[in-house]
Formats: structure tokens, C-alpha cells, sequence
């Protein structure tokens, strides 16, 4: 990893742990399993402000370009799950692909169990709009 560990800025960080607190209570085991795994990267994680936060690490409203070693390539924004909106290519960070890349840099390598199975992805691109969000609304 670029940076040594997951980046995460430090109100995105809180979002993260309340969102993180409902994960017991989601049915479906492929979703809980990778929530379960961020939340141990979590632990690791470096907790950086606003001001410090590197232009090339994966956060809320990125737009990520990945390609994985099978041949496809996706791009899409990463969002609070109430943005989710699959068809804009718009992903939560409650599926198991927006909790795989949270906190990755750009030309990072991952590698992620999602449904299909373990995947090895490479993050090409990290586009940021710079676009607050209110946590105590949500």
C-alpha cells in the first residue's frame, strides 16, 4: 500500500464506525463479512485531518477507476448509502465493493472476497469532489 495503510479522514472515520455498528445486523453474509473486514483494517488505519488528507486516497464522493486482473475495468463514485444509485454508478460504502477500496490510493493493488470470489484489484484513478457531508444528518 502507498501510505502503509488505509487513509481515512477524520470525520469520515466517525461516519465509518456508526456505520460499521449496524454491520450485525445485516442479513446477507457476503455484505456482513466485508464489513467485518474493514472494520479490522480500521483498526490500523491512519486518522488524518481535512487539511493533511493525500488527493490520491479513496473517501466519501471519490470517483474511482479499478481494473481487475480477470480483464474488466469499472468506474464509479463512492457514497453514503443513501446516495447509493447503482444504474449512476453511484456505490455505497455498505457493499462489498465500496468497503473494499475506502481508504486506498491511487495505483494501490487489493485484493477483496466478494461474491464471485477473491478478486485482485489495481485502483488506476481517484478523482475527489470536494463535497462536505453533514455527518450529524445522517
Amino acid at each position: 500500500m502507498k501510505y502503509g495503510g488505509l487513509v481515512i479522514e477524520k470525520k469520515e472515520y466517525v461516519l465509518l464506525k456508526r456505520f460499521m455498528n449496524l454491520s450485525g445486523y445485516y442479513k446477507d453474509k457476503t455484505l456482513r463479512k466485508s464489513v467485518e473486514k474493514l472494520v479490522g483494517e480500521l483498526e490500523s488505519a491512519q486518522i488524518h485531518d481535512e487539511a493533511e488528507m493525500p488527493e490520491d486516497v479513496i473517501r466519501f464522493n471519490s470517483t474511482i477507476t479499478i481494473a481487475s486482473e480477470n480483464g474488466w475495468r469499472k468506474k464509479f463514485k463512492l457514497v453514503i448509502p443513501t446516495e447509493s444509485d447503482v444504474n449512476s454508478n453511484r456505490i455505497s460504502i455498505l457493499t462489498p465493493m465500496g468497503a473494499a477500496v475506502i481508504g486506498y490510493a491511487q495505483g494501490d493493488t487489493l485484493i477483496w472476497d466478494f461474491p464471485a470470489g477473491e478478486q485482485r484489484m489495481l485502483i488506476e484513478r481517484v478523482d475527489q469532489e470536494h463535497k462536505y457531508i453533514n455527518i450529524d444528518s445522517i
